[in-house]
């Protein structure tokens, strides 16, 4: 029996789906090579070994510096505070939506925690500024911070990204196949083990792939470290101290009065070049284990 060619409509959908998929292929290399060209003129003047190594930043100063490891600092930091809250926090509501939980609740709990992730992230920024540092952190907790602290800024970015991990772990864990978990039963296992032992590993790369996620976002993120972190570019050594970022730099910084052209000016998409070429690092890292543990059903 001759196989029959693709319908019409068949042919129309892959055409579209092919569109979406090139299009965000050529917004991407869009984006790398808009940033590229005024970071190649702004490299023509300063050194890169410089730049990646040194440990003062002051771009706008008489006596300039371009040195962005306390941006790096910063922006570890706040990722590192924000990962350690959102991970396990994220994980245990995902075990709890997908395994535990009543219909009912879930139902309730879910669009609930994904509210989170609809609240604009200045609101998270003036939450962590005027809520988090001086009542939770000062008086609550009475851990000394000042107005700005990489500890409240990682801390409110922690509690943004939460939604990303449980929503995206808890559809991994769904999608395990009911069989898995009744053979485990079966062999005498309880809801726990079976959990732990059974669905978490079956759903590892659906997990893996929310943690990757929280994490590129953790670095991107903008308006709460730029309003929670503090402006002093200085290499940070306690999570306590104030930081900048290299979002919050670049939110700071471009603000229009900087002539096209310049140093000044160029030094926004160095920085944007480097944000992006670490994102895509972590990015292709992430994906190479993912096809490397992820289990086919």
């Amino acid at each position: 029996m001759a196989k029959s060619s693709p319908r019409t409509g068949e042919k129309i959908v892959m055409v579209v789906l092919f569109g979406a998929a090139a299009t965000s292929v050529v917004v991407t290399i869009g984006i790398f090579l808009a940033l590229l060209f005024p970071s190649i003129n702004f490299f023509r003047e300063i050194n890169p070994i410089d730049f990646l190594t040194g440990t003062r930043w002051a771009p706008t100063f008489a006596d300039a510096s371009f040195g962005v490891v306390p941006l790096i600092s910063g922006t570890f930091w706040t990722t590192l505070i924000g990962l350690s809250l959102a991970i396990p926090i994220g994980l245990a509501s995902a075990v709890y939506l997908s395994e535990y939980a009543p219909q009912r609740i879930r139902k309730i709990l879910k669009p609930v925690l994904e509210i989170l992730a609809g609240i604009p992230s200045v609101v998270y920024g003036y939450f962590a500024l005027f809520f988090v540092a001086p009542f939770i952190l000062n008086d609550l907790l009475g851990i000394n911070v000042g107005t700005f602290s990489v500890l409240s800024a990682g801390l409110v970015l922690g509690i943004m990204i939460i939604p990303t991990v449980a929503s995206l772990s808890e559809d991994a864990m769904s999608a395990v196949p009911q069989a898995l978990r009744q053979g485990s039963y079966a062999l005498g296992a309880n809801k726990m083990r079976t959990t732990l032992r059974v669905v978490f590993p079956a759903a590892i790369s659906g997990i893996t792939a929310s943690i990757v996620l929280a994490l590129s976002r953790a670095v991107g993120e903008t308006m709460i470290v730029a309003l929670a972190a503090g402006t002093r570019a200085s290499v940070v050594n306690d999570p306590t101290d104030a930081g900048q970022t290299m979002t919050g730099f670049i939110a700071q910084t471009a603000t229009g009065e900087s002539t096209p052209g310049s140093l000044t000016y160029n030094t926004l998409f160095a920085v944007g070049l480097l944000l992006f070429l670490i994102t895509l690092t972590i990015n292709i890292i992430a994906g190479i284990i993912v096809r490397r543990i992820r289990e086919e059903y």
